[in-house]
Order: structure tokens, then sequence, then C-alpha cells
């Protein structure tokens, strides 16, 4: 079945970034939040991303208007083809949720978490319908501006929810990728959380203030990331040969063995004495810093990198 209809549950900054996104799209959207104003910050949220939408490409049938605010998106699932739920992340809350989604829920209708880190085959215990539809979708955010999804299906998972929750996303504009085994914060999440470790060890240590370890990244890495990730980069630093992978990593790879062992001896432990030593440091840094200023900036650079690489392909 074509998806034309999305359950959105949850209207925090995930799921209105989503909402956004499926309006642009074309989609009609179905949404509920118990939160105070959730409707009005909603609203509000896709009246200021909206002309950044229309920049990108809208569809052929967007329309920001094109949504309906329910007491409980359970109670509308006869509606909607895919549901995309948004909750906070926590095991007994959306065992709960998923349970009565499950009950109500057409057996067609893919049930995606946008979870950040929790498998779902944890909070599916009390799903007795079709748990073979549940899986992750998780985005990376903002989800209607990254292209990243990461799809995690949990041990029963059928394949045919995992294709279409993969064509799903694809027909959004999206980039999805399969993550094949369950782990706790699955890809993109755990490479970012082993960065940021690192990061707030140097700084904790006196090695480098927030703001350089930042420009270390963004001046570096970051550039080349944007293109090719670790994988790849390690090809191209090989010389960029089918035998690069395995040249840089007999060489210079062997050798950062040195390097890591630093690292683990001195991983970040995050107490609240050395949260502060990192804070210290970057609250020195940001008593200069334009943080609508820093949105922008980051926000128009990743539309015109988006649209170099598309241009490239």
């Amino acid at each position: 079945m074509s998806i034309k209809t999305v359950g959105l549950v949850g209207t925090g900054v995930i799921g209105s970034s989503w909402a956004v996104l499926f309006l642009a799209r074309g989609l009609r959207v179905v949404v509920s939040d118990p939160a105070p104003a959730a409707k009005q910050r909603l609203e509000a949220s896709i009246r200021e991303q909206w002309p950044l939408m229309q920049r990108i490409g809208l569809s052929p049938d967007a329309d920001p208007n094109n949504w309906q605010f329910v007491e409980n998106v359970a109670d509308h699932l006869s509606e909607v083809d895919y549901v995309q739920e948004n909750a906070p992340e926590n095991r007994q809350f959306k065992e709960k949720l998923f349970a009565e989604l499950d009950a109500k829920a057409p057996r067609h209708v893919i049930l995606a978490s946008s979870s950040s880190g929790l498998p779902s085959s944890q909070f599916i215990g009390s799903c007795a319908n079709a748990p073979d539809r549940i899986l992750i979708g998780h985005p990376f955010n903002p989800p209607h501006l990254i292209p990243l999804v990461e799809v995690v299906p949990h041990s029963g998972t059928s394949e045919s929810a995992v294709e279409k929750a993969l064509d799903f996303y694809r027909s959004l504009g999206k980039s999805p990728i399969l993550v094949k085994q369950e782990l706790p914060g699955f890809v993109a999440n755990r490479l970012q959380a082993v960065l940021n470790a690192e990061a707030m060890a140097l700084v904790n240590r006196g090695i480098v203030s927030a703001e350089d370890v930042d420009a270390a990244v963004t001046s570096s890495l970051g550039l080349r990331w944007a293109v090719t990730g670790p994988m790849m980069s390690s090809v191209l630093g090989g010389g960029g040969n089918r035998d690069g992978f395995l040249r840089i990593q007999k060489s210079i790879g062997r050798a950062a063995q040195v390097w890591l062992k630093d690292v683990a001896d001195h991983s970040f432990e995050a107490s609240d004495e050395n949260l502060q030593k990192v804070d210290d440091s970057l609250q020195q840094w940001l008593n200069h810093v334009d943080m609508e200023k820093v949105t922008r900036d980051r926000d128009e650079v990743v539309l015109n990198i988006l649209d170099t690489k598309t241009k490239s392909q």
C-alpha cells in the first residue's frame, strides 16, 4: 500500500521536525502529544521551517496545513498508513504505548520508533497482535534536514516490514541504512559517543579548550566526513586504490594502537566534577557566541553540502 497518511506520536524536537518533512513530501499527518500547548508549538515550528523546505524543494501535494491534532493517535489508526513514534526514551512508557498501537493498528501499518538508542525488543513485550511490523526508524537531528535514518529491526521483525520502512524513508528523500543487529545506541550515536567522550577527556585533561577541540573536527575530519566516512577515508588515505584500506591500516593504523591505549588509559568519566570542568571551558567560548546564528549557519552549510553532493552524483 502507498503511504499517504502518517500517524505521529509526540511533537518535541524530533516529532515536529518529522511533521515538517512529512508535510513537505505531500503527506497528511495525524498527530498527538499530551504536553501543554503542544499543538501551538507544532504550528509555530511548521510555520518557521516551511521556508527552508520550500528552498529544498516541495512535493506537488505539499501543504503546511495538512495535519490534524488529535487527543490520541491510537484512536485514529484506521486512518493512517505508517506510524512514527517520538515519545520519551523510557522503556516502560514505550512498552505501554506500543502495546496500544499494536492492538489498534491495522495489520499492514508499520510501527516505527524514533528511539535514539533503546532497541525495540526491549519494549515490545506486551505486543500480542503483530510485533513483526515493529522496528526502529531512528533519524538524526533535525530529521527534516539530515538524510540519515537508521532502520533497526528486532529479531522478529519481518523482512517485508524492513523493506517497507526502507522504501518509505527513501521516498522522503532520506538515506536510510539497515542496522542488521540490535545494539544499544545503534550506529551513528555510538560513533558520536566515542568521539564526544574523547573530546571531553581532552578538555578535562587541560590539553585543549572546548572551542579548539571543536575546531579540530570542523576544520579537518568534519570536512572530509561530509563526503567520505571513516572506511572510504581509509581507502583514500592509503592511496585511493582497492588495497588502500589494508595499506593504511598496516602502517598508520597499527601505529594508532599506541594512541588508542592512551585514550583507554584516560577515558572520560562523567562525574559531576569532570563535567563541570568541561563546561567551564565551554562557557568561556559561549560568552561570545550567538547561538541563533550558530543554528542558522549550521543549517545553511548543511544545505549547501547536501546541494553540492546531489549535483556531484
